[in-house]
């Protein structure tokens, strides 16, 4: 071979090199982008999850670690949950909305302190293009999903309750004992329950409870006692557990030697032993694990850019969003008879943790054993 032949065939393996070398790169490079724009629509997102308060037990015990584990499982152990507790603080809660915003998290899951003083942040959100799922309670702004439980049916259960405790007694006096005016939900247990209860008892005293609180339950209970008289007050519809023992605190402080029925919701552990006892009638139980899991599902979907096609079976409306995809999940009435076969059977509590030394003897009583 002439040297210039040679030349000529080593510029040729030169060029053909450059070229192999760049389209290597060129595949790397695309490789490595659609690598991680799998791995980000696929499995490695970043879910912020903001819940209310750390009082009622069902936020931390059951709510978080059941979303956590779901986001696990649908992307393999590679999301990460990103979570904070607002501790009934609405401006808290903002400034978490801000904070998660700036650590550029996929979907934020949110149960609103303050339905309508979220909004602001909703938007926020939004403006950054992150999917907002609104969780137990029916945000305000443009959120893309929602779930929680049918609250009217809260409300009924505990109207139908309270009527059967109440027996045959005609237009029977109760307190109403509501939740916090910030919480859409509390207006939704009022019109369910008062939808059984209307003419048929009569409200001798009705509160909205400040931040459902026991202890403004506790107070508004003996406003109420005062007001009515210990002796005139047939029946006290609660809206939750919480407040039901402040307001059967503030009955035992008045000196009853016989508690008037008091309703429930949540299923707490201090509430279910109040109804082994039978200072509490009822609460709802609500399956928290089916709730969790369904926004973990909606929180990964929208995160991976996914329609909600397969998860939502139904839609609703918020003051300024239309169409919402939405799973409402079913509650059960929950007394002394069905203790065993609901939140016993379901994991939420154990034999033994409602049967603690202090409740044994209830407990075989009720046949709890």
């Amino acid at each position: 071979m002439n040297t210039r032949m040679r030349r000529a065939a080593v510029a040729v393996a030169a060029t053909t090199m450059a070229v192999s070398l760049a389209a290597c790169g060129s595949a790397k490079e695309s490789g490595d982008k659609a690598s991680t724009d799998s791995g980000k629509k696929g499995d490695a997102v970043k879910i912020g999850l903001l819940l209310p308060e750390n009082v009622t037990a069902r936020y931390e015990k059951f709510d978080k670690p059941v979303i956590e584990k779901k986001v696990s499982e649908l992307t393999g152990g590679k999301a990460e949950v990103v979570y904070a507790n607002a501790k009934q603080d609405a401006t808290l809660q903002a400034q978490q909305v801000d904070t998660m915003i700036t650590n550029k998290v996929d979907a934020l899951i949110i149960d609103a302190v303050d339905a309508k003083a979220i909004e602001n942040s909703v938007k926020k959100a939004k403006d950054e293009g992150i999917p907002v799922v609104a969780f137990d309670r029916l945000a305000e702004g443009p959120i893309d999903a929602y779930t929680s439980f049918d609250n009217e049916e809260v409300g009924r259960a505990q109207g139908k309750a309270l009527l059967e405790a109440l027996g045959d007694a005609a237009k029977p006096t109760i307190v109403m004992m509501n939740g916090a005016i910030t919480d859409p939900n509390a207006a939704l247990f009022k019109k369910g329950a008062k939808s059984v209860l209307d003419g048929k008892v009569t409200y001798g005293k009705e509160y909205d409870t400040k931040e459902w609180k026991p202890e403004n339950a506790n107070a508004n209970m003996e406003g109420a006692i005062t007001a009515l008289g210990k002796d005139k007050i047939a029946g006290v519809y609660s809206a939750n557990d919480g407040m039901a023992g402040g307001i059967i605190q503030a009955l035992k402080s008045a000196g009853l030697s016989k508690l008037p029925p008091v309703t429930g919701q949540d299923a707490e552990l201090a509430g279910v032993q109040r109804i082994v006892t039978g200072e509490q009638f009822m609460s709802v139980y609500k399956p928290y694990p089916q709730e969790g899991v369904v926004a973990a599902e909606m929180a990964v979907a929208l995160a991976k850019g996914e329609k909600l096609d397969t998860i939502a079976t139904s839609k609703i409306d918020n003051a300024g969003t239309k169409g919402i995809p939405t799973v409402i999940v079913p509650v059960i009435s929950l007394t002394k008879a069905n203790i065993k076969d609901t939140v016993i059977k379901d994991g939420i509590w154990t034999l033994d943790e409602i049967c603690s030394a202090k409740y044994k003897d209830a407990c075989a009583a009720a046949g709890l054993k």
